[in-house]
């Protein structure tokens, strides 16, 4: 770590000067205007004018790629904030249809990402995805909502014995995974660009590397909640063979859930200690119910028994995710002075 001695310029001002290694890397010279902010633990932050400005471009060289690795090495691009990602092949060389494919499913699966230009051996890709137009407590909040939503549909197809409404809990997966996507981009170009973490509504950059793990805990119960639709789909007359009351009892299990889960999402976005233990002590109550539903079953057989216990494990698994955010949000709340602690 380097150290610069700190200077008087007047009565009233202090300077330092900018080490010249970084000026030439930034090709900051005289005259140039830097942008300054001030963190949390007296940090400051300075940064050239071309970091706000750039718009960052990538290109992904396709030729020794399959379609897969394509797809995927787009959707990395976009996660690590490129504004623009060419997909290209050598010269005299063309993309072939598999490639092409896997760039305009990429297309389908990210929000705000359009084909700009094509060619045969070139297809350019802009994302048109503005920071200052989300929140991340927000879009943590419409995953959790999505994640939710899903699985009260996949439950309900499970009671009425309705695929087409197994099929709607499928089909909002891919918005699901589009949030969660999304907030991968605006997490990782918030860390590489502090002043991005103002746009996207936080004072710092401390809460990135948590909200990263709420986010990846949010899109693990929209997971179960496939999980559970996916059964609904695949067995024989669509619903489970229990009685009218064990079904009442998964579906307020289920609510109980959605409730952990919502709470935890605001503790973690209030910064609310008081709620975190709240969504901890209401998992306690409901933790043991799975076991109890499975318990208290007529007999019957192993196929049938094995698909009440998946449901049931895929409902589990949700109420611990939701712990896991009630564990960040335990941190994130700690973290600054409170009824609960003080910090010198």
């Amino acid at each position: 770590m380097e150290t610069r001695k700190v200077q008087r310029l007047g009565p009233s001002t202090l300077a330092m000067t900018l080490p010249a290694e970084w000026a030439g890397e930034q090709d900051v010279e005289k005259g140039d205007e830097v942008s300054l902010r001030m963190g949390s633990k007296g940090t400051l932050t300075v940064m050239p004018e071309s970091v706000q400005q750039e718009e960052s471009e990538a290109v992904i060289h396709a030729q020794n790629l399959d379609a897969d690795a394509v797809e995927r090495a787009i959707v990395a691009q976009y996660v690590l904030g490129r504004r623009i990602i060419h997909v290209e092949v050598e010269e005299n060389g063309t993309l072939d249809s598999a490639q092409i494919n896997a760039v305009y499913n990429a297309e389908t699966q990210l929000m705000g990402l359009g084909v700009i230009e094509e060619t045969p051996e070139r297809i350019a890709i802009r994302c048109s995805v503005d920071p200052e137009d989300f929140s991340l407590d927000n879009l943590l909040g419409r995953l959790e909502s999505t994640g939710s939503t899903m699985r009260n549909e996949a439950i309900k197809s499970l009671a009425r014995g309705d695929p087409d409404l197994a099929q709607r809990a499928l089909n909002r997966e891919r918005q699901a995974n589009k949030i969660f996507v999304l907030l991968l981009r605006l997490i990782f170009t918030a860390y590489q660009n502090p002043n991005l973490a103002r746009a996207v509504e936080l004072d710092s950059g401390f809460p990135l590397i948590g909200y990263r793990a709420v986010a990846k805990n949010l899109e693990l119960t929209a997971d179960n909640a496939e999980d559970i639709a996916e059964i609904v789909l695949e067995t024989e007359g669509h619903t489970l063979e229990v009685d009218d009351a064990t079904m009442r009892r998964i579906r307020e299990l289920t609510d109980d859930v959605n409730a952990i889960t919502e709470l935890g999402v605001r503790a973690a976005v209030e910064r609310d200690y008081d709620m975190a233990i709240e969504t901890r002590e209401r998992f306690a109550a409901v933790r043991d119910r799975e076991t109890e539903i499975l318990d208290d079953l007529e007999e019957m057989p192993n196929e049938d028994l094995l698909r009440v216990r998946e449901v049931l494990v895929s409902i589990g698994q949700t109420a611990q995710y939701a712990v896991r955010i009630a564990e960040i949000a335990t941190n994130l709340s700690l973290n600054e002075n409170s009824e609960h602690v003080s910090i010198e």
